[in-house]
């Protein structure tokens, strides 16, 4: 009988994603969300059921009758969403996980893969960071930093208490053709940010906006290879209360992000940034190892920054 897969948080942008993936693999796949999230849509080809999962018992008859479980279901955004919402990250994630570890383990799922997030390494010192090194560097001090840590301490707390198989991922500084721009600046994240910035100026000669001086640096990873190695990661024996970081492993200085999406976008047009004030908290540098992932797995990045991001906008062209 095929393995049956639930996924919170599968109408959201990663979780849309997962959802294809395990589906071109044959799963029989349910997706919860609230759709809470702008642009959240149940996707094609899953079971869809909208409930608040901050609820344990309409989350326990959701997930009746499934094997595994891969939670996506977070608060989540950019870096100004995390100074404005963060009574509301803590709490609302605190009670999500609440009611879905219960769940799982009351149902003995056979794991539950936590997704995870690249922001809780937010006080790493040495690089590239490794899995291991969570352990060793102070605690986030953005509240949804702390609060994927604490869905780390789920993991292991229901594993030691009810036996609950884990596997956690945390991916970095994922992009993909699906994720929209924020009203605001910083409500959503750096890539969907740009590209709405450099389109929205056309052909004019005005300078393209950058929080803080450029040299913060990231790992851009396109959402179709995280959604495989979170697959891969959900299918191997090898993962079993494991973590892992999903990237490709490409520092990127944000001024070289922002000069490629400016050349896709005005290519016409001299490129030229005006630098602002960085908002708190904006982490200078973020750079995973990624040959766990690669050695247990046999999973890595594929898609090269500029193809992905010529997708991307090739995709915001169409909805504008």
């Amino acid at each position: 009988m095929a393995t049956r897969v639930v996924v919170t948080g599968g109408a959201g942008f990663i979780g849309r994603a997962v959802v294809g993936e395990l589906l071109r693999r044959g799963y029989i796949v349910s997706v919860v969300d609230d759709l809470s999230k702008e642009g959240a849509a149940p996707p094609v080809g899953a079971h869809f059921e909208r409930i608040d999962l901050t609820d344990p018992e309409r989350t326990r008859v959701a997930f009746t009758g499934h094997d595994v479980c891969i939670n996506l279901a977070a608060k989540i955004g950019g870096i100004a969403y995390f100074h404005k919402f963060p009574a509301d990250i803590l709490a609302e994630n605190d009670r999500i996980y609440a009611a879905t570890f219960r769940a799982a383990a009351g149902l003995r799922f056979r794991r539950i893969v936590f997704v995870s997030s690249s922001m809780v390494f937010e006080k790493a010192t040495s690089f590239p960071s490794h899995e291991r090194d969570v352990w060793e560097i102070a605690p986030p001090l953005t509240a949804y930093g702390f609060s994927k840590l604490a869905g780390e301490y789920y993991c292991r707390a229901f594993h030691d208490q009810f036996g609950l198989p884990y596997t956690i991922i945390r991916p970095f500084n994922a992009y993909g053709p699906e994720e929209l721009p924020g009203d605001e600046v910083g409500l959503a994240h750096v890539i969907p940010d740009l590209i709405k910035k450099a389109l929205d100026l056309g052909d004019s000669d005005e300078p393209l906006e950058l929080l803080g001086n450029g040299e913060q640096t990231r790992c851009f990873t396109h959402v179709r290879d995280i959604a495989r190695g979170i697959v891969a990661a959900m299918e191997s024996e090898a993962a079993v209360n494991e973590d892992f970081n999903l990237s490709t492993g490409e520092e990127t200085r944000i001024i070289e992000l922002a000069r490629l999406i400016h050349d896709l976008c005005r290519p016409d047009v001299p490129f030229s940034v005006r630098h602002v004030e960085p908002l708190q908290h904006d982490i200078q540098r973020r750079v995973p190892a990624v040959g766990k992932a690669r050695e247990k797995l046999g999973w890595q990045a594929q898609i090269a920054l500029r193809d992905g991001l010529a997708e991307v906008i090739a995709a915001y062209r169409m909805r504008r």
